[in-house]
């Protein structure tokens, strides 16, 4: 199990306890600091069955200042979460071919 982490985010953290008190073996990927690669965001995509425009964080002043409004591809806003990558939604769990947005935490106990 793979969980994409962002350990200043409250929901982030909460899901990882919810994984760790589950007794779930996990790989922390601090994805601010290890950015995915296109590939890997496109195969989180395949396993999570959305489209980039679904895990955008539209909150964020990176997506206000350079995307509000924009019609972009699911290559460009990829391309946009690498470059920006608080733009991409928090956390991810992966576990094998299937993964799961955190938000609700709860919905990592679909993985288990």
């Amino acid at each position: 199990m793979k969980i994409y982490h962002n350990p200043r985010c409250s929901k982030s953290r909460q899901t990882l306890q919810l994984i760790k008190d589950n007794n779930q073996d996990v790989e922390v990927i601090e994805y601010l600091n290890d950015i995915p690669t296109k590939e890997e965001l496109t195969d989180l995509l395949t396993k999570l069955n959305l489209n980039a425009a679904d895990i955008l964080r539209k909150g964020e002043p990176a997506f206000k200042e350079n995307y509000k409004g924009k019609t972009l591809s699911n290559d460009e806003w990829i391309e946009a979460m690498i470059a920006h990558p608080k733009l991409i939604e928090r956390p991810i769990v992966v576990k094998g071919n299937k993964a799961v947005l955190g938000r609700p935490p709860e919905n990592v106990l679909e993985l288990f």
